[in-house]
């Protein structure tokens, strides 16, 4: 039983590490905030994704069919939509003054659950990761027909924890990295990971339409 109970804790922490580490927009969107915000906003953020990511989580170990047969008809409809919220997000940010990124960030939580609500909702727009996780799960036999129900406990807090520990070290890098950027080196950052955002929004735009209407 012991050896089951650590098996599944160290597949969570590693299945939360993987579902958050790849850079997409919500990596570049937890860097950006790091530099601009301070580490505090990034981490919220970070939260906020962890937060979705854990629902797509449940959805598939609670093996709901009909959540994976809606996305798999509408797929392609639903990367048009994430992809116009990134394109909005990315002209914000391409338009955005980094003038303060490199001022002392102020002590007063007054954005962090907007911070937060933005890191969730970056996150829960892409509902195609859910494959991505039942990708995971297969490949770490999470769903093992033996396992009871205080081996998913604590599976489960352990994909919470390899997440969380995640963003913590990701904002924990960049913010001691913050002290080396001037103005100008954020504002071309900002343009930078906002050019990154809109491309990467056209091109999964395109690969749907195309699907919607070959050529």
């Amino acid at each position: 039983m012991l050896e089951s109970l650590l098996y599944i804790a160290f597949s969570g922490f590693m299945i939360g590490i993987f579902i958050s580490a790849p850079m997409g927009p919500i990596g570049m969107l937890v860097i950006q905030r790091t530099l601009n915000k301070g580490r505090t906003a990034a981490l919220y953020t970070g939260i906020g994704a962890s937060v979705s990511d854990m629902i797509y989580c449940l959805l598939s170990g609670l093996g709901l069919s009909l959540v994976t047969d809606f996305i798999e008809s509408n797929k392609n409809v639903l990367q048009i939509i994430g992809s116009i919220v990134l394109i909005i997000y990315g002209i914000y940010l391409f338009r955005n003054n980094p003038s303060r990124a490199i001022s002392k960030v102020p002590d007063m939580p007054t954005n962090y659950w907007r911070d937060f609500a933005t890191g969730f909702l970056f996150t829960f727009s892409n509902p195609l990761i859910l494959f991505f996780i039942i990708g995971l799960f297969a490949r770490f036999n999470f769903m093992d027909a033996g396992y009871s129900y205080y081996h998913y406990i604590l599976g489960y807090i352990s994909i919470s924890a390899g997440a969380l520990c995640w963003w913590f070290l990701i904002t924990f890098f960049v913010n001691k990295v913050r002290g080396h950027f001037n103005v100008r080196s954020m504002w071309i950052i900002n343009r930078i990971m906002a050019s990154l955002l809109i491309i990467m929004a056209l091109f999964g735009s395109f690969h749907a339409v195309r699907n919607i209407i070959p050529f």
